[in-house]
């Protein structure tokens, strides 16, 4: 059962509100109400269309947890979003705090904050085996104790790739009944591995979570039942799957790659060559 069910914002902007980020992108200027009373719910758009920041936003105004360096309320890349998700009108039923917010970007943040975790509690256990640490070694700049073990936990994470350990933190965290808010996810993935968050998103959602999706990828894009939500026009439209630009440039491009390429030397934007 979707928990969030619509956002939009809560009054008519200010002139003086219209001009500054994040209200000066045209898509979250002219923001209508959003259904997102779905189990899934994907938000796609060129660089620079809004559908990060609306999701951004949204995650402020959920105060869901975050999965990166310092909760959303403290963290200085978030502090515009923040603005947003202040007028934004979230619609509950009810109202679910299970779930978090995942930017791609933001994941080897996380793995540190892990990795110190891991450090504490080998201290805490090592102290409650009877030995002594202090907790602060000048020698080492100042740096906590936990600060300074968590590199070999570090190592362990880095042994394995980017797109294994994302996937496997993901795997592990994601709940029934919870939101997931989730800003390109694939970013680190391959092929095979979207494929595989791609199932385990539709599993979960046939259990009660829920997923607002921000992504350039045509396989999440593809998943069945989701609300498509493009951001390529003003205002933001739900658009069906095989027309988004998307999926036709990269089933294009996968279907006649040659076409593309051999204008590579002699233009700056080879799609707008593409087949017709």
């Amino acid at each position: 059962m979707p928990h969030l069910l619509e956002v939009g914002l809560k009054r008519e902007l200010t002139a003086d509100e219209s001009r500054t980020f994040p209200f000066d992108v045209p898509a979250i200027k002219t923001l209508p109400t959003l259904d997102v009373a779905v189990p899934v719910t994907l938000l796609v758009g060129e660089n620079g269309s809004g559908k990060s920041t609306l999701l951004e936003g949204i995650a402020t105004a959920a105060e869901v947890p975050s999965l990166g360096v310092s909760e959303i309320a403290l963290d200085d890349t978030l502090a515009q979003q923040r603005r947003l998700g202040a007028a934004l009108r979230l619609a509950w039923r009810p109202r679910s705090r299970q779930g978090f917010f995942l930017r791609a970007e933001d994941f080897f943040g996380h793995l540190r904050t892990q990795a110190r975790t891991d450090a504490r509690i080998a201290r805490e256990k090592a102290e409650l085996m009877g030995l002594r640490f202090d907790h602060v070694r000048a020698a080492a700049g100042g740096l906590h104790l936990d600060e300074q073990n968590a590199a070999p936990f570090l190592r362990n994470y880095d042994s394995r790739s980017h797109g294994e350990s994302f996937f496997d933190v993901f795997s592990t965290r994601v709940r029934p009944r919870g939101l997931y808010l989730l800003d390109e996810p694939e970013a680190p993935l391959s092929p095979k591995r979207q494929l595989a968050l791609l199932r385990l998103i539709v599993r979960a959602a046939d259990d009660g979570a829920q997923f607002i999706i921000a992504t350039h990828s045509p396989i999440l894009l593809a998943c069945p039942g989701a609300r498509i939500f493009s951001f390529d026009e003003v205002p933001i439209r739900e658009v069906p799957y095989d027309d988004l630009e998307h999926v036709t440039v990269m089933r294009d491009f996968l279907n006649h790659p040659a076409d593309y390429l051999r204008h590579l030397a002699d233009d700056d934007d080879p799609e707008a060559r593409r087949p017709s």
